[in-house]
């Protein structure tokens, strides 16, 4: 008769050391795929997001004449072209004289600069604009730059956007010709300030608007890159010993804490049981 609670508690002790293997080797297995550093370079991944800068370029397309050079010419076709470049650096300050020398020798511009941290621990920011024609050729050169450890591209389309900021301009145009036109009329002094008043609003608007267009214009074009450097040496291997001690802290530390659950949970589900029972009856 005993051999049946013998076998039973056997069963859930088999369960519950399984339990404990499993929990041990997905923190060891994590252990591998996760590193600190990374998340750092993670959250600076967006780091010039609130920067209001904005490039856009045309697409080129080239024209064909007859006993004549190609010539490129200028679509309607307005886009967004931005990449994303973050490295790490050994030899920082050797690392960061290459970089403006290679932003000098593509003729790109930088319109944003950050550093900080101290040395050993120092982090650069940079908003390059780069000529659409330059774009390819300056983004490969400066991944030479220190150790590379993220790139990527994005390029969006910003035609519809361009044709909506001319179609409001020339709207806008048009509000503010009819309204200097009410100028000229007889009113009362509050009207006419009134009239003046809303001139100057219309007038500021469009401002705001050819701010807006000029980015768009010819000799305003520009690709950007966003590059981001920070100084560390070679990412040194962490040894295993030290991972096993790690997974199994973790591992005891919520171990523990999953028991105390199941068995207070457990408890609770008694209780309940019992009153159950006891209302019952």
């Amino acid at each position: 008769m005993s051999v049946l609670p013998t076998l039973k508690y056997k069963r859930i002790f088999t369960w519950l050391v399984l339990v404990f293997v499993v929990m041990f080797l997905f923190r060891l297995l994590y252990g591998y795929k996760y590193s600190p550093r990374d998340e750092n370079v993670s959250q600076s991944e967006s780091f010039l997001s609130q920067i209001q800068q904005k490039n856009y370029a045309s697409e080129r397309k080239v024209q064909m004449k007859p006993d004549a050079a190609p010539i490129p010419t200028a679509s309607s076709q307005k886009y967004e072209k931005v990449a994303y470049v973050k490295s790490r650096s050994a030899s920082f300050t050797e690392d960061e004289k290459q970089l403006h020398g290679t932003i000098r020798r593509f003729g790109a511009i930088i319109q944003y600069q950050q550093e900080s941290g101290n040395k050993g621990n120092r982090d650069l920011r940079l908003l390059i604009g780069v000529s659409p024609e330059k774009f390819d050729s300056c983004y490969y050169a400066v991944q030479k730059i220190g150790t590379i450890r993220s790139t990527s591209i994005t390029k969006v389309d910003k035609t519809n956007e361009y044709r909506k900021l001319n179609a409001s301009k020339v709207s806008m145009e048009k509000n503010l010709a009819s309204l200097n036109s009410l100028t000229s009329q007889p009113g009362k002094i509050d009207e006419r300030i009134l009239l003046h008043e809303r001139i100057a609003e219309v007038e500021r608007q469009l401002q705001e608007l050819g701010v807006e267009l000029g980015n768009f214009d010819e000799e305003n074009e520009f690709c950007t890159i966003q590059f981001s450097m920070y100084e560390g040496a070679a990412l040194q291997g962490i040894p295993f010993y030290s991972r096993l001690k790690t997974a199994l802290e973790w591992t005891v530390k919520y171990y523990v804490m999953l028991m105390a659950g199941l068995c207070l949970a457990s408890l609770g589900a008694w209780l309940l049981l019992k009153v159950l029972t006891m209302i019952k009856t």
